[in-house]
């Protein structure tokens, strides 16, 4: 079976952000994806919102303070710790059928067998880096029953990129049965040809053989922004990775967008962060963003997605000077990383009641 795409399901393009991206010089570009979100910000606005979104804690992890802020933040832990949330949406797709997204299904199981985290455990020790590097908050199974839905109900899963998943444990593969067992994965067809051919700047952050077996019907590809259904959009962010990609949601508190581009609210507004080095560096360099800067070999791609990301976000409504710019994996604000602590926390997305689809409903579009 061949692998499905998105117009095949009914995902919509969006020819105005992809566009922008073809910009040159590079120095244009900026101010070209600011345009292209403006316009495109219009027309998401005006269609339907999001049924529901609500963002659930699943764990935190150890992530070294150089790559969360490009080398920018003065530390005194070299750790920091990033906290990885799932995000749960329910929607209307094109059709009118009402559908459940999850996005950042993340498996710390998996996520250990990425080389530079199973490196990290081998040179501390599994119990050192459990205690100081790891807390689980929920497994995916309790994070979805805490609000009435089971792994079943789930119609899609995906991921900003895919480091450090190991896509087996979602959806099935070789030595592992799927924790979902109808929901396919959606991601960008560069993320997956990445995925499939890693280069040796990516090396450490994809698990080994983590696609291997996994049948390529339970697997959606896209190529570009692509509208999943009302108040729903996947927008192209190249640069972290080739495949990157930005979930977009519109809600009654605007849009939101979130991605791993960057780790903390300070990373879009450098100009008020508190974190000690993190304004005066982006001041020094004239950045507008700071980036998360564990992958550089695209940095130019990842600073404009971030600006595209800021433009098309709405104000934050508890506090306007700041954008709605999620951080997939967010900075958490624990001592332990003083005096690395976010000037302000997102928390989340939550807007609505989330609802178990009736059982003949999941069973239905079981083929969808």
């Amino acid at each position: 079976m061949a692998v499905t795409t998105g117009e095949e399901v009914g995902f919509r393009a969006v020819p105005e952000l992809d566009e922008a991206w073809s910009t040159w010089p590079r120095g244009e570009r900026p101010a070209r994806l600011r345009e292209a979100a403006g316009e495109y910000r219009r027309r998401f606005t005006e269609q339907c919102q999001v049924h529901a979104v609500c963002t659930l804690d699943l764990v935190s992890a150890a992530y070294p303070v150089a790559y969360a802020f490009h080398g920018a933040a003065r530390a005194v832990n070299p750790y920091l710790n990033i906290l990885n949330r799932l995000v749960v949406v329910q929607y209307d797709d094109a059709d009118g059928a009402r559908r459940t997204l999850v996005w950042e299904p993340t498996i710390p199981e998996g996520s250990a067998e990425a080389p530079f985290y199973a490196q990290l455990i081998a040179r501390f020790g599994e119990k050192v880096a459990n205690r100081f590097a790891k807390v689980e908050y929920n497994t995916l199974e309790s994070a979805l029953a805490s609000v009435g839905l089971r792994p079943d109900d789930v119609d899609y899963l995906s991921f900003d990129h895919l480091h450090v998943q190991d896509v087996r444990m979602l959806v099935g593969g070789t030595d592992h049965e799927a924790i979902f067992p109808r929901a396919r994965l959606i991601s960008q067809r560069r993320e997956f040809d990445t995925f499939r051919s890693i280069h040796p700047t990516q090396w450490a952050w994809y698990v080994p053989g983590g696609m291997d077996g996994v049948d390529p019907g339970r697997l959606i590809e896209v190529n570009g922004t692509v509208e999943l259904g009302a108040g729903l959009t996947f927008m192209a962010t190249p640069g972290h990775t080739d495949g990157n990609q930005s979930l977009c949601v519109n809600t009654p508190e605007g849009i939101w967008v979130s991605s791993e581009n960057g780790v903390a609210a300070d990373s879009w507004h450098p100009h008020l962060s508190k974190i000690p080095g993190v304004r005066r560096w982006a001041e020094f360099y004239g950045r507008e963003v700071v980036m998360n800067a564990n992958t550089l070999e695209d940095a130019v791609e990842q600073y404009d997605a971030m600006v595209l990301e800021k433009a098309l976000a709405d104000v934050n409504r508890r506090d306007p000077r700041w954008h709605n710019t999620f951080p997939s994996s967010e900075l958490a604000p624990l001592r332990r990383q003083w005096p690395v602590l976010p000037t302000f926390v997102y928390g989340g997305i939550n807007y609505g009641r989330i609802e178990a689809p009736t059982r003949s409903r999941s069973a239905a579009s079981n083929g969808a």
